[in-house]
Parts: structure tokens; C-alpha cells; sequence
């Protein structure tokens, strides 16, 4: 257990503040639950730079923090980054997600939210940066920690130096070799160790550019090999100065490289991955044989930690000079700490303002830089005595220097792909008549002068002030946004801890002795090899060659069969299929013979003619291979697709093809796709070992199963149709010879020949609600797309839903012009809508695919424009769903039955809290709320829905004793509820009648069949607390409502209900799917019927009818198997969900890249009524 509370403890030095509001309100009193001094840490001013420390006093690892506002205060802190570092250096920012870099902060003073760390991490220091706090009150925190000890074996090597391990040398080799470290670079390049064998091979783990670098050579230990060396590269920005972990597993040729949480398997090539390997290995660097401080490659400058080779502790051996460790040049077993301070300009706006030295007669700056933007600004000054002003900016990956004088310009350019995320000095000097500019020691330009050089007053960073401030800083580029360090001015060395402290120059939008720079293309989220691309926010795919489009090269270009190619009208003639349409396989080269069907044609590369001649040895004397332009995969996925495969042999045998008398085994037969041996030919069953002459009984010698088989003296034939599709293509074919020398055969074999779509025709009709499409969970949880086909003549209605615990995706029919498709992968809902100026419900065919990857979602309908989303920056990128694809579904209710739907409590004492934005939840107060439903009944009086909260509040929806519709909301106990009638009709009337209620604070709006529209305004309040049930049918108790809705509540309901939701919440469809929720609970008989049509008897349930499925379409059956299901008479047409009628025609092109699952949940959002929707999802 790694989970004991370690800032308790600590006394009050431990903790420091970038300031303090008064000695009172000091950081030693941020202890997580103590009311000592004002009760807890309040800064002296609150915005976004301040900053709460704690000094562990050693390096610890840390698996929790939690986090309270400050003690019977306003003072509280709504979201938080959380930094760490091992000396209070070179802070490193914690990432809870891919680019998640927020916590979840308080929403009020007192209650604790607690956040378990995955991963978990080790440092001695951790620094909380508040982001938002209570707008109507200040800053204010009290914290906790929580972890354990960790134990750490360090050795330094400074660039000159290495470890040699001797190991011992065993006659076998081991099961296994792992080898487990940590390391922190300080240089960008290095070896980190190394074991070589005889005969050249070897491993080599390398630091290249900050990238990590597996290098393995394997082959027979006894020959020089040929086998060219398997280089795997990973991770990225590995040398920040921060810890970074490595695991290698070799069993024979199986390989696990991990770097960090990112891990490669692969198959090395050859006998085994470690063959004739030396008995020692290297750390640190590669020492020349007889020389002792001779290195042959560059070696490692930084630090290695914990490092074990098969559990052996090599580090506490050379601590304790053991024979078997042998140390070159100077080692040492701690590690120093970084003396440099970065600097993060976070956002284009950023700038840092230093001063220059005034009235020098030369100009003098250094500095270093890495970013990924391939523009940006540098450096501007002013020179005195206005003789002009210059401008250092990066163009296309280049540095520019723009000098500005009276009259003139001048442009030079300096070296080139300095975008590339690496660290690049630059050095700009100026004296008398020229300047220089120097980039990585290797590039000079010297453009003239004409006038003398004086420095100026003041130097601008990254950025320059607003046009208002009079600075005279321009820039003919946008901000600079990456890390500076190492900055110099005047030869005399700046100290940014002196900036941030305010006593030396201005800036704005900087995180200071930290470089926040992440690699958004590790890992890359570009399909099918697209190149990525990044900036210092966002990535980029380039798509181009792939044979796929899209933001991240997921959809493919082509069709998926000949098939859909005629469909598109297209002739005869080649093309390229992709059949698995987004999926891994990539598109192929075929010939499309487009006849009655369309014939997909796939030719292999051998021989078009075989000939075998016969020898006495009995043994093979013809194997002929044949391989196909495409692969193994992309075959399996063409003739899976296919409804039909057929490939064609014609064989000509003569003189002695005759099988052996003792057992009457087949001389010839053939191997499928899946390498297994087939006997039987064209025509025949499988195991069958029969020709088709043999099944039909017609063969020239009746006692063998083949002509080829008669073994007479004479030409014979066997024309051959392969059409076992699971077996197909033909990969080789094999000929046996029974001894005589003049035998002889010749075979064709053509190509494999396929045709039908089994998706393109893959059709479902849906004839009740209790009938529905189930798929698996819905895994697509980086990319996935959905396509398919409706047609309906009804006004809205679910094509697909699929729910996780708190993620979603939908696709629904919203109104007769409005198809939508809906999701949250934990940053709140969101919505993309295509609207067409003609309704969907026209009983012909549409078309509609969706897509969502982690740049955002698209939604397309027909020709339509195509409707984007842009996901929002640093938000969670994984869609996480647990159920199966379902659909909605409508409910019979019998007299006094009733369904409670409970709300999920939330308290905020838990782990990981982070509510929805839509949740409902005790401490939530709603302002707003979306409700839908249908419903056919002739009861009155009827309850059509209640919702209740702890706090007696309520809203009841009802039919009166006259059938007419009634509202009530009571939002504050201590008043009378808002009632409202609206006089549409009697609603009682056994049709179908539709309710939309929609509300924002105090304006309700009640939309009723998609045509009546009523607006009033409510006087009880706007604010919905605590919402705690709703219910559907009978109520039992209902505390504290008005007479009306207590009579409506007894009675309860009689009829059908369908796509009932309040927000969020479907409560129908959560009590009657497979393994519905507990906080459902259903009293008396509910059970999903056929859809609430208009004209059935609605106080008898319905028979069902049957489903009609395709083919592949799925299988359909009822919601919930344990409950009755109501059957009745259907003469209207096919649904799904109960409110649409709907004959689906799915190309379900569902496709994930699945790299690994965290627990982790999203930030918690402000409450419903606070949050407005955003532009971005």
C-alpha cells in the first residue's frame, strides 16, 4: 500500500508560497484539514502566477493529492495544475491524460476533493499552480499528499565515463533477458549501453536527439551475419532533465521495448535475439578494447537510476566495488541537479521584457530556443541614437534577421529546420559597422552597417507589448510559443527566477524554471502511415500517398468492392478496393469485370503455366508457390466481404500420375490462404479427396476419385472450380510422381475471382421497439466512424446509441430536417447537426456517416455539406463505452405499475470526483433542463412524469380530468408551484402525442407534437436543487405537491411511454437494456412493447411481430429476456427505437486505435446552469 498521507506531518518550513496574503494566511497553514492561523494558504494577490510548494525532504513516490478551500471562507481554488521537480528546480508539469493538464479544484470551502494519480510519480517537490478559483472570493488551499518511500540507487556519468558489467558466464543461455532503468539526460545524445558478440552482433540502447534508440543485430553465431539490424526508435523530448523510464524484455527473438508508458513488440530477425553475445555489458558508454579511457561513440552525460539486469542490482555492486563491475573515468553515485532555468512562453501573446545596457557601443545577446512552430518571434531591440532597429524571427523554419534603418532594410537568413523541437543556440553580436549572427556554431552572416552601433534600452522575448504601450517593438510574425534558456545580454547572464520574482524586467504568459514543450505526435495519432506534423498546440496528418483522408488519414479513399464501384456506375477496368474500408488494411489493385455481377479478379504472380515431368524417386516434384499483389490480410478481408469466391485449375495429365497401391494416397493437392493442405478439388466437400468426375461418378478409371489419378497411358483433364471461400486463394499447389520417368503434367491456375458485397447489401428491418441491432461495446476510442442508410416517414427517433459511465455516442433523427450526432468523451456533450432544407422523413433513402477522432467529429448527410467540430485543446481524447450498440425503446405500462429512475449522488469527499456537466447530483443546482417524451394513453387523470429532489421540490407533468396537458414546477418549498395549462386538445385520446419542455431559468417552453408552442415564465425561481428521482407511472408518495398532481400520482398511468429523457438521463432505456442499472427500480408490470402507435387500443398491450434480418445484420431481441413481453397486431411501418420507422442499411465501419485504458475521468465542470455551450467540443 502506497497510500499514507505525507504533508500532515511536515512542519511549517516545509511549505512556501510565490506569496501570501498575510502572516496569517501563510502556506504553512495549507495542511489539508487544520483551522491553524486564517485556515489555509491565501495569496497576497490572486491570478494566475502564484504558486503553493511542499518539500517532501526526500524523494518520495506520490500517488494521490486532495485538496480543500480555506477554512469557513469564500476562498477556494476550482481547478489547479499540479508541477513536481527533485530539487525545486526545472519543475516538470503532470500530465493526468494525453493532454490533460488540469485538476479538478473545490466548490466550496470545506469539503475535500481527492485525485488519485495514474500514473504515479517520484519527486521531493510538488508545486500546486492554481488556475480558477470562486470568483466572489480569493485564492485559497489546503493540501495533501499521499504516498510512500522510494528507493533510489543513482550513478552519474559526465560524458567520459562508463560501467562495465561482467557477467557470469553460465554454459546456458538464460530463458530471458530484461534490463529495467531509469535515466535523466542532460545532453541530448549518448550511449547508454551496450553488449556486442563475435561476430558483430550486438544491442545498443542510444540517446539520438533526444529520441531513445534500440539498436539489434542478431543472426547465426557462428557465420558472419547478413541480416540487416532492427532500429526501433521512441519516446521524444527525453532530454528535459527529468526521469524517464526504459524496460527491455528479450526471449529468444521476441522483443518488449518500453519507454516510459509507450511500448513496441517486435520479432527480431534470425536465431535469437542475444546470439554469441559477449559476457558483459556496458553502461554508460562503449569502451575502445585495451584503451582505457577511449570511448568509440558518443557516451551518455546524466544519470541512470534503479538500473537491474535480471533482477541483479547493478548499481549496488559498483557502490560496493564488486569484482564483477568495472568503473572507466569518473563515476559517481549521485546526480547533480540542472543549473540552467527554461523559460515557457505559453501563448502567442507571451513576451519577456529585459533591459539592455544603454549606451554600449556594441550589441551582444545569446540565447537558446526549442519549439515546434515553424514561425515565430525571437528578439527585437532598438538601437540608440536612432540609427534603426532589428528584428530576430524564425520563417519556415529558418532564423531571420531583419535590420531596420532610416531608409533601408536589411534581410539574412541563418540555418534551416529549426523547428524540430530541439535545443538551438543563437548568438547576435553588433559592433562598429557589422553584425553577427551565429546559429548552432556553425552558420555566420555578416550583414554591413552604415552607422555606428548603441545598444538600446530594452531587449523583447517571444512577443511584444500591445501597439498601445509605445514599446516600438514590431514584428513582421506572430508570438513565439516554446521554451528559451541560457539567456545572455551584454555577456552577463540573466536569472529568471529574478524575473519572477519581479525584480528584474516585465512579462506576460511565461512559466518560469520549467519547458512545457510535449511531443503531440508521440504517440502519433496519424492512420494508415500518414506523417505527422505539430505546432505548439495542436498536430497535423499529412494524408498524401496513403490512400486515406481526413484529419487523421482515417477514411479511406476508395471502395470497399467492385461491387460498390458498380454501384457508382463505374466500367470495367482497374481499381483500387480498400475492404475493410477504415480499418488497418490498406487499399489494393484489382480488376472490376463488370457483368451481371461484378466480379472482383485478383491475379497472382506465378507462372501461367505449370509443367511436371516425372523422375523415380517418389518424392515432390513440383511446388510452386503463388503470391498476390495483395497481402494476407487485405485477401482474408476481400473474400470475407465477398458473398462468392471461385478460383479455376485446369489440369492436363499424361502417362503415370497414378496414386501409391498400399494406402491410395492423393499424388497432388493444394494450400489455402491459411497454409492448411487441401485434397479435395473443384466441386467437392472439404476432406472429401475427390475431384469433380469423382463426385459425379464419371471419371475415366471408376476406381479413383480423378482423371489425373488413373495413372493410364494416356492424356487426361480435370477442369477445376475452387469455391470454398474460407480456403481461397490457392497459395500452392503440390504434384506427386509414382516412379516413372516419362510422366508428365500441366496445370493453370487463374485467378481468384469474387463477387457480391455482403455489407453493401447487409440490411435490417425493425418492426418493433423490442426488436434491435446488437452489436459489441462500441470501441472505437480514438477513431471511429459509422455510415449508413435510413429511410423513414416519421419526424425523430435514435438510429444508434452506445453508453459508457459517463461517455456517450448517439446518432438520432432529431426533427424531420435535423439529423445529429451527439457524444462526450468527458469534456461535456457535444453536438454536430446537419439541417437540410428538405425533410429526411420522405420514405426514400439517405445517407449518413458520422466520424470522431481526437481533432474533432464530422457529420454528413447525402450531398450535404459536411458539418466539423473541432475537439478543444488539452481536453480527454478517449471514448470509453462499456454496453452494447442499443436502441430506444418504448415501455407498457399497466394500471398501478411504476418506474423510479434515481439520480446518482455525488458527494465530494471521493476519489477522482468529476461530475458531468449534465449529471444531477446533490450538490448541483440546475437552471436548466431538457425533457422529451411521447406517450398514447385514454386515462385521465394521468401522471406522465414526476421529478423530485431532496429539498421538496419538484415538477409534476400530468393530464387533467379533461385530457388537456399541465405543468408544475415548484422550485422553491416555501411557495406555491407555477402551474400551467395548455389547451391544446385532449391528449387522452389513444394517439400518439409528443412533449418537448425546455427550460432556461425562468423561461419555460412547452413544444407539443412538433407544432404547438407556448412560452411562460415562471415566479417560484429558476434554481432546480437537488434532484433525487423521477418517475414514471405511479407515484407512492409525493411529499409536499399540490392536489392535482397528488390525484394525477395516485392514479398513475396506463399506456405506453416512449424516448423518455430528462437531459441526460433515459430512464426507460437504462431499466429495460440487458443488465439495466440498480438505481432503476420498476414496481407492477412494465415491459417494452411495439412502438405507441396511433390507432391501437392503448389499454391492452400489443402483440409483437417478429423482425426480418439479413444476413450479417446482427441479431435482434428483446430488451430485457427476464421480463414479459406484450405482443400485438403491427400494420404500420418498420421501426427503430420506437419512434422511427426505419429499413437500416449499415456499412458499420467502426475502427479503433486502442494503445492503452486509463481509469481516469474528466475535469470536473462547473454546474449545468453556469456552463453555456461552447464553440468547440
Amino acid at each position: 500500500d502506497c497510500d499514507a498521507p505525507l504533508a500532515s506531518a511536515l512542519p511549517r518550513s516545509s511549505f512556501s508560497s510565490s506569496s501570501e496574503l498575510s502572516s496569517s494566511h501563510g502556506p504553512g497553514f495549507s495542511r489539508l484539514n487544520r483551522r491553524d492561523g486564517a485556515g489555509g494558504w491565501t495569496p497576497l494577490v490572486s491570478n494566475k502566477y502564484q504558486w503553493l510548494q511542499i518539500d517532501l525532504g526526500e524523494r518520495m513516490e506520490v500517488t494521490a493529492v486532495a485538496t480543500q478551500g480555506g477554512y469557513g471562507s469564500s476562498d477556494w481554488v476550482t481547478s489547479y495544475l499540479l508541477m513536481f521537480s527533485d530539487a525545486g528546480r526545472n519543475w516538470k508539469q503532470y500530465r493526468r491524460e494525453e493532454s490533460i493538464w488540469g485538476f479538478p479544484g473545490n466548490t466550496n470551502a470545506d469539503s475535500v476533493v481527492h485525485y488519485r494519480l495514474q500514473p504515479p510519480f517520484e519527486a521531493r517537490f510538488l508545486r500546486f499552480l492554481p488556475l480558477a478559483w470562486n470568483p466572489r472570493g480569493r485564492i485559497g488551499m489546503r493540501i495533501e499528499v499521499y504516498g510512500c518511500a522510494y528507493k533510489s540507487e543513482v550513478v552519474y556519468f559526465d560524458g567520459q565515463s562508463a560501467l562495465l558489467y561482467k557477467l557470469d558466464k553460465k554454459p546456458l543461455k538464460p530463458v530471458r533477458d530484461i534490463i529495467s532503468l531509469k535515466f535523466k539526460a542532460i545532453q541530448s545524445n549518448g550511449i547508454l549501453l551496450h553488449r556486442e558478440g563475435q561476430h558483430g552482433n550486438h544491442i545498443t540502447l542510444e540517446l539520438i536527439k533526444g529520441k531513445l534508440v534500440f539498436f539489434l543485430n542478431s543472426g547465426n553465431a557462428k557465420v558472419p551475419t547478413t541480416i540487416a539490424p532492427v532500429t526501433l526508435t521512441l519516446g521524444s523530448l527525453l532530454d528535459d532533465q527529468h526521469w524517464h523510464s526504459v524496460l527491455i524484455e528479450l526471449l529468444d527473438t521476441q522483443v518488449n521495448f518500453t519507454v516510459d508508458k509507450h511500448t513496441h513488440h517486435f520479432q527480431a530477425k534470425g536465431e535469437s535475439s542475444y546470439l554469441d553475445l559477449n559476457f558483459e555489458i556496458s553502461f554508460g558508454g562503449v569502451p575502445t578494447p585495451g584503451r582505457a579511457r577511449a570511448f568509440t561513440r558518443k557516451s551518455f552525460h546524466g544519470c541512470l537510476e534503479n538500473l537491474y539486469y535480471n533482477g541483479v542490482d547493478v548499481t549496488e555492486l559498483a557502490k560496493k566495488n564488486k569484482p564483477q563491475i568495472l568503473m572507466m573515468g569518473n563515476v559517481s553515485f549521485s546526480c547533480p541537479q540542472p543549473q540552467t532555468v527554461p523559460v515557457t512562453f505559453l501563448s502567442s501573446r507571451s513576451y519577456l521584457a529585459l533591459p539592455g545596457n544603454s549606451g554600449e557601443d556594441k550589441v551582444s545577446v545569446t540565447f537558446q530556443f526549442r519549439r515546434w512552430n515553424r514561425a515565430g518571434h525571437l528578439l527585437f531591440g532598438e538601437l540608440q541614437r536612432g540609427s534603426g532597429s532589428f528584428v530576430l524571427f524564425l520563417k519556415d523554419g529558418k532564423l531571420k534577421l531583419s535590420l531596420f534603418q532610416p531608409g533601408q532594410s536589411r534581410n539574412v537568413t541563418a540555418g534551416a529546420g529549426l523547428n524540430d523541437g530541439q535545443w538551438h543556440s543563437v548568438s547576435l553580436s553588433a559592433k562598429w559597422s557589422h553584425m553577427n549572427v551565429v546559429v548552432d556554431d556553425d552558420t555566420a552572416v555578416q550583414p554591413l552597417v552604415a552607422v555606428l552601433i548603441d545598444s538600446g534600452d530594452t531587449y523583447y522575448f517571444g512577443g511584444c507589448l500591445d501597439n498601445s504601450s509605445g514599446s516600438g517593438c514590431k514584428s513582421p510574425v506572430g508570438g513565439f510559443q516554446g521554451c528559451l534558456r541560457l539567456i545572455t545580454i551584454g555577456d552577463k547572464a540573466v536569472d529568471p527566477i529574478s524575473v519572477q520574482q519581479g525584480a528584474l524586467g516585465r512579462f506576460r504568459d511565461l512559466q518560469i524554471d520549467s519547458c512545457g514543450i510535449t511531443d503531440r505526435c508521440l504517440p502519433s495519432y496519424c492512420e494508415h502511415g500518414g506523417a505527422c506534423s505539430q505546432s505548439w498546440d495542436t498536430f497535423s496528418c499529412d494524408c498524401l500517398g496513403t490512400g486515406y483522408t481526413g484529419e487523421t488519414c482515417h477514411s479511406s479513399l476508395y471502395e470497399q468492392s467492385c461491387e460498390a464501384h458498380k454501384h457508382r456506375g463505374n466500367p470495367s477496368g482497374l481499381y483500387y478496393i480498400d475492404a475493410d474500408g477504415s480499418g488497418p488494411l490498406g487499399p489494393f489493385l484489382v480488376y472490376c469485370n463488370m457483368t451481371d455481377a461484378a466480379w472482383t479478379v485478383v491475379r497472382h504472380g506465378g507462372p501461367d503455366a505449370v509443367t511436371v515431368r516425372g523422375a523415380p524417386s517418389g518424392r515432390p516434384r513440383s511446388a510452386v508457390s503463388f503470391a498476390y499483389a495483395a497481402g494476407a490480410g487485405q485477401l482474408r478481408a476481400a473474400v470475407s466481404l465477398a458473398e462468392h469466391c471461385e478460383q479455376r485449375l485446369a489440369l492436363r495429365c499424361g502417362t503415370a500420375r497414378r496414386p501409391d497401391s498400399r494406402d491410395g494416397t492423393p499424388l497432388s493437392w493444394w494450400v489455402g490462404r491459411t497454409n492448411e493442405t487441401h485434397t479435395y478439388w473443384g466441386g467437392s466437400l472439404p476432406d472429401a479427396q475427390k475431384c469433380t468426375c469423382g463426385l459425379e461418378g464419371n471419371c475415366i478409371d471408376s476406381q479413383y476419385y480423378c482423371n489425373c489419378d488413373a495413372g493410364r497411358n494416356e492424356w487426361a483433364s480435370d477442369t477445376i472450380v475452387l469455391s470454398q471461400k474460407e480456403h481461397l486463394p490457392v497459395t500452392q499447389i503440390v504434384m506427386m510422381d509414382a516412379g516413372q520417368p516419362h510422366s508428365e503434367a500441366a496445370y493453370t491456375l487463374g485467378p481468384l475471382l469474387c463477387h457480391g458485397d455482403k455489407s453493401f447489401w447487409n440490411s435490417a428491418s425493425f418492426n418493433t421497439e423490442t426488436s434491435y441491432l446488437h452489436f459489441p461495446a462500441f470501441h472505437g476510442e480514438l477513431t471511429a466512424d459509422v455510415c449508413f442508410f435510413f429511410k423513414t416517414t416519421v419526424s425523430s427517433g435514435v438510429f444508434m446509441e452506445n453508453l459508457g459511465i459517463t461517455d456517450f455516442i448517439r446518432i438520432e433523427l432529431r426533427a424531420p430536417t435535423e439529423v445529429t450526432f451527439s457524444f462526450d468523451v468527458g469534456n461535456g456533450p457535444c453536438e454536430v447537426t446537419v439541417q437540410s432544407p428538405t425533410p429526411f422523413n420522405d420514405n426514400r433513402w439517405h445517407h449518413v456517416r458520422a466520424e470522431r477522432n481526437v481533432k474533432g467529429a464530422s457529420l454528413q448527410v447525402d450531398q450535404l455539406p459536411q458539418k466539423m467540430q473541432p475537439a478543444p485543446a488539452d481536453g480527454h481524447v478517449r471514448l470509453q463505452l462499456n454496453s452494447q450498440l442499443f436502441i430506444e425503446i418504448s415501455a407498457y405500462f399497466q394500471t398501478g405499475s411504476s418506474m423510479t429512475y434515481h439520480f446518482q449522488e455525488h458527494y465530494t469527499l471521493s476519489e477522482n470526483s468529476s461530475s458531468l456537466v449534465s449529471s444531477l447530483h446533490r450538490d448541483v443546482t440546475l437552471t436548466r433542463e431538457m425533457i422529451t417524451l411521447s406517450f398514447r394513453t385514454t386515462q385521465t387523470p394521468s401522471l406522465l412524469l414526476y421529478v423530485s429532489s431532496f429539498y421538496e421540490e419538484y415538477l409534476s407533468v400530468i393530464l387533467a380530468n379533461n385530457g388537456s396537458l399541465q405543468i408544475r414546477y415548484k422550485l422553491d418549498r416555501h411557495q406555491n408551484p407555477d402551474a400551467f395549462a395548455f389547451d391544446f386538445k385532449n391528449m387522452a385520446d389513444g394517439q400518439l402525442h409528443q412533449v418537448k419542455i425546455n427550460r432556461e431559468d425562468a423561461v419555460v417552453v412547452v413544444e407539443v407534437n412538433q407544432s404547438a408552442k407556448k412560452q411562460v415564465i415562471l415566479s417560484s425561481g429558476t434554481e432546480f436543487n437537488a434532484v433525487k428521482s423521477l418517475i414514471l407511472g405511479k407515484v407512492l408518495e409525493a411529499a409536499g405537491a399540490d392536489p392535482d398532481t397528488r390525484r394525477a400520482a395516485a392514479s398513475g398511468f396506463t399506456g405506453c411511454l416512449s424516448a423518455v429523457r430528462f437531459g441526460r438521463a433515459a430512464p426507460l432505456k437504462a431499466a429495460l437494456r440487458p443488465g439495466g442499472p440498480s438505481r432503476v427500480t420498476v414496481r407492477g408490470h412494465v415491459a417494452p412493447v411495439t412502438r405507441c402507435a396511433a390507432g391501437a387500443a392503448s389499454g391492452s398491450p400489443a402483440r409483437e411481430l417478429a423482425p426480418r434480418l439479413a444476413g450479417g445484420a446482427g441479431r435482434s431481441g428483446p430488451a430485457d429476456e427476464g421480463e414479459p413481453l406484450v405482443n400485438a397486431d403491427r400494420r404500420d411501418s418498420a421501426v427503430i427505437g420506437g419512434v422511427i420507422a426505419v429499413v437500416i442499411f449499415i456499412l458499420l465501419c467502426i475502427t479503433a486505435i486502442a494503445i492503452r485504458i486509463y481509469q481516469q475521468r474528466k475535469l470536473r465542470k462547473e454546474n449545468e446552469s453556469k456552463v453555456s455551450k461552447k464553440e468547440e467540443c
